[in-house]
């Protein structure tokens, strides 16, 4: 029965980018039981629980059971997602970002629903847009705006921050959206009866009359669908023909920046930008929106107005502008100081909480795994020194908190040399390169 579902979504993929203008009209019986064993089968086995405090292990010590009665409430309406756990993670040094955990099975259901929307959207997506979609990610946006400004005349950058996006996606031009692709009420009441789960804050139960939470496994793609129509389609077919000179968008979710050629279309297009996500209920953040001058004239300009260098940051990394060492342009790149000091913070209060509870050699290949993790997302050509610098923190740290396992040091600067030489930590190594290798499409 799953394979059935696995053919009829590369059908609906093949149909959705053979007729752009069709609607889909029967998806909801796709929501099998054979269907949602493989959606909860692909969810994270440690993913924290939701205000049931069902873990994903107890949620399949009764699967056929629980499967089958989600789908037959499904069948007869009477599924309805239940509030979310909100928590609060850190941002940066003084503000947190909530997210919302379902309850297991809203997030079984929650994956299901995610698959067959991708089905059909994914053909729809435009090139501009990055997050959440097959063979894209934060290093094929990024490598996109180092092939158009190393590539393109751009002269100047709209760095763009929608305020408070995921609390604010209203409702009714969400399902406004969906129903140009799809025609099934069945189907489109799911999805509806999500959106307005609500939340559970401590003891505090929020209803939800806008917003799309994150953490669940349904946001990303609705983010996308909405962004998709309200700023990458109208960018592409609307504006990008009526600039004067280049002109290029760059999205990974609600995350974008605008490269363009003038100074005038780039103040022209701020000021279209915010028209635009007014009409939808959405505002750009006041402070974060701004037009800066960005590109291979950077510095000579900066010299000549007497000022420092225009830089701009996007997913984790200031971007500046630099050159080769045979004197050409290039872009550089250096994690953001913020996030940086959020990183060390973090390792920092794990080794602290940890340092007593693992053996050394747990301990060490935990180690090795963070350092792995962080020079895979962070080791971007230009960024050398800055994983470099993540390195050197690891282990001033780890030396630090190794000697604080008891009264008595564990080891002393030689020791601990020796130690790392015989075991030793991941060396940075730059993961993606750019550097030669920039095009655009």
């Amino acid at each position: 029965m799953a394979e059935s579902v696995e053919t009829k979504l590369t059908l609906i993929s093949l149909r959705a980018k053979r007729e752009p203008a069709s609607r889909f009209i029967s998806l909801a019986h796709l929501l099998n039981e054979g269907f949602l064993e493989g959606c909860y089968r692909s969810l994270g086995r440690n993913k924290a629980a939701g205000i049931d405090g069902v873990s994903w292990e107890e949620y399949g010590e009764n699967l056929e059971e629980n499967l089958k009665s989600v789908v037959a409430r499904m069948k007869a309406k009477q599924y309805r997602p239940l509030p979310a756990r909100r928590v609060y993670i850190p941002k940066d040094e003084q503000s947190t970002r909530p997210l919302g955990i379902p309850v297991q099975e809203d997030k079984v259901v929650g994956k299901g629903v995610s698959r067959i929307l991708e089905a059909i959207y994914e053909v729809d997506f435009l090139d501009c847009s990055h997050g959440f979609r097959p063979n894209r990610g934060c290093h094929t946006a990024l490598k996109a705006v180092d092939g158009i400004l190393l590539n393109k005349p751009i002269n100047h950058v709209i760095e763009a921050d929608i305020k408070g996006f995921f609390d604010s996606v209203p409702h009714k031009h969400m399902m406004e959206f969906l129903g140009r692709r799809i025609d099934d009420p069945s189907f489109l009441r799911i999805v509806a009866r999500f959106l307005i789960a609500g939340y559970k804050d401590s003891e505090l139960l929020v209803e939800s009359v806008q917003g799309v939470p994150q953490g669940g496994t349904l946001s990303p793609i609705l983010a996308n669908v909405f962004l998709h129509y309200v700023l990458d389609e109208w960018f592409e077919k609307e504006i990008k023909p009526q600039v004067n000179g280049e002109c290029y968008l760059v999205r990974y979710c609600d995350d974008f920046i605008i490269l363009v050629q003038y100074k005038d279309e780039a103040n022209r297009l701020m000021s279209l930008l915010r028209e635009r996500f007014a009409r939808y209920d959405l505002q750009l953040h006041p402070e974060k929106t701004r037009v800066i001058s960005f590109g291979r004239y950077e510095v000579e300009n900066a010299m000549k107005q007497k000022r420092g260098d225009n830089t701009f940051d996007f997913l984790g990394l200031t971007h500046y502008c630099t050159q080769s060492r045979h004197g050409g342009f290039l872009v550089g790149r250096r994690t953001i100081a913020k996030r940086f000091r959020k990183k060390i913070g973090e390792l920092k209060q794990w080794l602290k909480a940890q340092r007593n509870l693992l053996k050394l050699r747990d301990l060490w290949k935990v180690i090795a795994a963070k350092l792995r993790g962080h020079y895979q997302y962070y080791g971007i050509s230009g960024n050398y020194r800055g994983i470099y610098r993540y390195y050197c923190g690891t282990i001033k740290l780890v030396f630090k908190w190794l000697n604080r396992r008891s009264q008595r040091k564990s080891f002393n600067g030689v020791q601990f040399t020796k130690y790392l030489e015989r075991y030793p930590l991941p060396k940075p190594f730059i993961a993606h390169r750019f550097y030669g290798l920039s095009t655009v499409k």
